[in-house]
């Protein structure tokens, strides 16, 4: 084929920018592939798995089983010690600090622990650390939830939406929980008067029209007793959908059975919002967990926390919400650290969060960009954090920056009564 001149002139600029834009991607592709990435590490995960097995004395079956997961969760100093390296100053610590907040670990996402690596990010999410008690500042409720509490154990921001908690239970207890002042010794789902209290309230404010189901981890509920908060919740007119927030996809993927599917189908329209926070967490297991409800229409949303030294960094940041979308999961929002007393080493400057939005902008695609997000204090609700892009105005123009750095101006035409035109 003979080009023109003119489309061989515009062929070359294609030419000459594609190689440009190639170039701009080559950092990500040479760090991607040193960040630890869970579908990856799956020869890895089984031989660990293989250990806690043993020592468990369980089979294949005990270990699909949720229920065995919940059972025997790793919480002791002895056992953990057993299926990975601690050395004798640690296991001190993690002793005195068992005393003031409490941990526990589900087998499953004990082996995606690395043995001997002390700053492994799913080490850093899960196992006690001195700097829990070291580091004093924080509060223990950063977002007033005793103060938005209305009826039962509702949490109430907004004018349209609303919170019902119904456990403390997790399948892990995330060493950066905001709501670890709830978590206590022992697991304790809300009584049904108090669930009851909360639906009522539901009930009789007929502008509620969104509710999220939360905990602890819902999912950690009996399958029967979920499905009776949905169909209560669902029969009201007013509701249209519900949200359940859950991270046992993450933590117990296991969870996610056949029975649980089908209940959850019947209360279309559903969401469930989860929470990767590594790219090391999405495993083979977490993606079979989160296909199993996509496959029945129900869309899942992630809620990252921006937490220091795991997922600080733009390149991981960028990594974790690309295996998100293999997943089917929509990176949702990342949100910035509360300053929770008990892990205000997890905590990072805004700068670190507008750095990763500022990158993510342009270098991928919008798919898998979230919006940042910080929860402004004593529940004043969330406020979108973003870089500036808008430079400057003038009477009938705007200034711009775009994602590569480059000031345009850009027309801004008044807006007319469109009666007035047509």
């Amino acid at each position: 084929m003979i080009m023109s001149k003119e489309l061989e002139r515009k062929r070359d600029i294609s030419l000459k920018r594609a190689e440009e834009l190639k170039g701009k991607n080559s950092d990500y592709l040479r760090i991607r592939n040193k960040i630890s990435r869970g579908l990856y590490l799956e020869d890895s995960f089984k031989r660990i798995k293989g250990k806690i097995l043993e020592l468990f004395n369980a089979t294949e079956e005990d270990w699909n089983d949720y229920k065995w997961q919940l059972k025997n969760r790793i919480k002791d100093v002895e056992t953990l010690s057993k299926i990975i390296k601690l050395s004798e100053e640690e296991k001190i610590q993690i002793t005195e600090i068992t005393g003031k907040y409490r941990w526990a670990i589900s087998p499953y996402y004990a082996s995606l622990i690395d043995e001997e690596y002390k700053y492994d990010p799913i080490r850093l999410l899960s196992i006690p650390s001195i700097a829990e008690v070291v580091q004093g500042s924080g509060e223990s409720d950063p977002m007033a939830e005793e103060y938005t509490n209305p009826a039962g154990s509702i949490t109430r921001r907004y004018p349209d939406r609303l919170i019902i908690n119904v456990t403390n239970e997790c399948a892990m207890y995330c060493r950066h929980c905001q709501r670890r002042r709830n978590i206590g010794q022992k697991d304790a789902h809300k009584s049904t008067q108090i669930i009851e209290e909360s639906i009522a309230y539901v009930r009789e404010n007929t502008e509620i029209r969104d509710v999220l189901i939360t905990g602890g981890d819902p999912l950690t509920l009996p399958t029967q007793r979920l499905e009776w908060i949905l169909k209560e919740l669902t029969s009201i007119p007013h509701v249209e959908y519900v949200r359940i927030g859950t991270r046992t996809v993450v933590t117990m993927p296991q969870r996610i059975t056949n029975e649980l599917v089908e209940m959850l189908k019947k209360y279309h329209p559903i969401y469930i919002n989860t929470h990767f926070n590594h790219p090391k967490e999405v495993t083979k297991e977490a993606k079979e967990a989160c296909e199993k409800l996509a496959n029945v229409g129900i869309p899942l949303g992630n809620q990252a926390v921006l937490l220091n030294g795991i997922n600080n960094d733009k390149y991981v940041m960028r990594c974790l919400n690309h295996e998100l979308l293999k997943i089917r999961v929509k990176p949702y929002y990342i949100f910035h650290a509360k300053h929770v007393k008990g892990t205000a080493h997890f905590n990072t400057s805004v700068d670190d969060g507008l750095e990763i939005m500022e990158y993510l902008r342009g270098y991928t695609s919008g798919m898998a960009i979230p919006i940042y997000i910080i929860n402004a204090p004593r529940g004043q609700g969330k406020t979108p954090m973003l870089p500036q892009y808008l430079i400057s105005r003038g009477k009938d123009y705007i200034m711009i920056r775009t994602w590569e750095g480059k000031v345009i101006k850009y027309d801004n035409y008044p807006t007319k009564d469109l009666k007035q035109i047509i």
